[in-house]
């Protein structure tokens, strides 16, 4: 049967032909160390039964010349890839690094993505009672949700003698395909336009020239904040009606934010991909993640609670579109839906089936490697773990756990107080910020004496006719400029501007702006930039934290503009 693939299926057939000489990175491996008395044969014959049993093992991939899409190819049978090696002779030691290598051999090996199945168990004998499964698939044909329902199977095949007779019906991988055909996509489209609007960069940890590195091996470091910080975030997300998914996501876009240097954050997000109106799901096995955008923009003024509030609507917003490839995104929306750091919230218990017998499963390991600089993986099945795999050639292990760190800090800062701006939140601890501002950064040089003030002064001692400032046809002279300023902070003066005094100003960008800031300074205040096209609840809350005695503005800028208590001072009365 040839069938379509998915949009994420057709972008890691792409990947595996443009980098055909390199290893590929979605080669994935689980080992399971098993104790007990093992029926090799048993075992064989599940995994052989399991083959048989999904059409998703025994896809294989191509892309036809001259079709504009990718297809897979269902085999009508496979042969199972098995592999046995009896390492029992061997010392220990010596032994698990014998294992070891074969299964590092085992991950390394590209598959042929057109030559089905993309699936290949080796069988390590350690002792008698001791054994190492390794299972190594590419990520084309499974994906980390559908790996729990598979060891369920597989085992309870097992306990049969290799029979799946005692398993429900399985529901076929393409009953998944034919429902993206079902999908609104132009919907779909519309959606992540109006999502992504106005993100017009990409949001870059590293830059491009060293991410285009060829790939080495990924590190992996982890982590579980304390009990008392885990519970905190948990009550927040519960408190707020929020998911804790939601609560992560922000505390993430927090740390790529700093890492980055933007306040308009992009980074991936996996979602799960499977459809709650679809029957059967529970049953299926294949690749039904997706990667889609999230933006967060990190407004300094905002509170945690209403950034968290605010960064839910807009995810609920996109649910029913998370079907849309992300190439098909990133050409909608442009370079701003470009991110190089990833986050998938994996709500799936792994490693958890519960073997027949005598038999125990002591170890589980998960061993992938990642095309992205960097990717979190957060489990909040039992204990809350979050996990980071950093490429190795990019970033090592000691800044990987800094960055790990940051998170953690993060969120004990949103649980802590959820009414705090985002913009007082540090993403670095003081020692990191001093070290980065005090030791790294190397551009302290000695400042002169002199003021602002002083120094436009001497200018305009000499060169009091030379144009100062200039927006289209009007300008003004450095004379003027001081003369116009000076009138203007002795108003202030006389309205009880002093030192420390905060002088509110609400005025675009122009001649009247630099008279005005000036004439803040000459009175010895401090001016905070009120933009008019503010709302006006956020202009009102800026005025009030800020403590301004005096708004300066425009009758057309402040019109409609509340601002308590403070004195309105229109410019051009003045």
């Amino acid at each position: 049967d040839v069938l379509p693939v998915t949009p994420l299926q057709e972008g890691l057939l792409f990947h595996a032909l443009f980098d055909g000489s390199s290893r590929d990175v979605y080669v994935e491996q689980m080992v399971h160390t098993l104790e007990g008395p093992l029926d090799v044969p048993a075992l064989q014959a599940a995994w052989a039964a399991l083959l048989a049993r999904h059409e998703s093992l025994r896809a294989g991939f191509r892309q036809p010349v001259g079709a504009a899409r990718a297809v897979q190819v269902i085999a009508r049978a496979a042969s199972l890839p098995w592999r046995e090696e009896d390492l029992s002779h061997l010392p220990e030691t010596e032994a698990q690094a014998a294992a070891d290598l074969a299964e590092k051999a085992e991950q390394t090996r590209r598959f042929d993505l057109a030559d089905p199945p993309l699936l290949r168990i080796l069988l390590l004998k350690l002792g008698p009672d001791r054994h190492r499964m390794a299972v190594t698939l590419h990520h084309i044909v499974l994906d980390g949700w559908s790996l729990p329902i598979l060891m369920r199977e597989l085992w309870t095949a097992y306990e049969a003698g290799g029979s799946t007779a005692g398993l429900p019906t399985v529901t076929p991988y393409r009953e998944h395909l034919a429902w993206l055909t079902r999908q609104d996509r132009q919907a779909a489209r519309e959606a992540w336009q109006q999502a992504l609007a106005g993100a017009d960069e990409p949001t870059l940890v590293v830059p491009t020239e060293r991410s285009a590195a060829e790939p080495t091996l990924t590190g992996t470091v982890a982590t579980e904040p304390t009990e008392e910080v885990e519970r905190a975030v948990r009550d927040l997300a519960r408190a707020h009606g929020l998911t804790l998914n939601t609560v992560v996501q922000a505390a993430w876009a927090m740390v790529v934010g700093q890492l980055s240097g933007r306040g308009d954050v992009v980074f991936g997000a996996t979602v799960a991909g499977r459809p709650a109106d679809l029957p059967g799901m529970e049953t299926m096995l294949g690749l039904f993640i997706n990667t889609v955008p999230v933006r967060v923009r990190i407004d300094p003024a905002q509170t945690v609670a209403e950034a968290l509030a605010e960064l839910q609507t807009q995810q609920s917003a996109l649910l029913d579109h998370q079907h849309l490839g992300l190439t098909e995104i990133q050409r909608l929306a442009g370079a701003g839906a470009t991110f190089d750091t990833l986050m998938a919230f994996e709500n799936y218990r792994a490693g958890e089936t519960e073997l027949p017998g005598a038999l125990r499963l002591t170890d589980t390991e998960v061993r992938e490697s990642t095309n992205y600089p960097l990717a979190l993986g957060v489990s909040p099945i039992g204990r809350l773990r979050l996990r980071l795999d950093h490429q190795l050639h990019v970033f090592d292990e000691s800044t990987a756990r800094t960055l790990l760190s940051r998170l953690v800090r993060v969120l004990a800062q949103f649980a802590a107080d959820p009414q705090a701006r985002l913009g007082r939140i540090p993403v670095m601890t003081e020692a990191e910020r001093s070290l980065v501002v005090g030791e790294w950064s190397g551009t302290a040089q000695p400042v002169a004496g002199e003021s602002f003030l002083d120094l436009f002064g001497a200018r305009v001692g000499v060169a009091s006719g030379v144009a100062a400032v200039r927006q289209g046809v009007d300008v003004l002279s450095y004379g003027e400029l001081d003369e116009r300023s000076n009138r203007l902070a002795r108003y202030l003066t006389g309205l009880g501007v002093g030192r420390e005094g905060v002088v509110g100003l609400c005025l675009p960008r122009g001649v009247d702006m630099v008279v005005a800031l000036l004439a803040v300074w000459k009175a010895g205040g401090a001016y905070v930039p009120l933009d008019p096209e503010y709302p006006a609840d956020r202009l009102a809350f800026m005025v009030a934290d800020s403590g301004a005695r005096v708004v300066l503005g425009s009758g057309s800028t402040l019109a409609g503009v509340p601002v308590g208590s403070a004195r309105v001072v229109l410019l051009d009365e003045v």
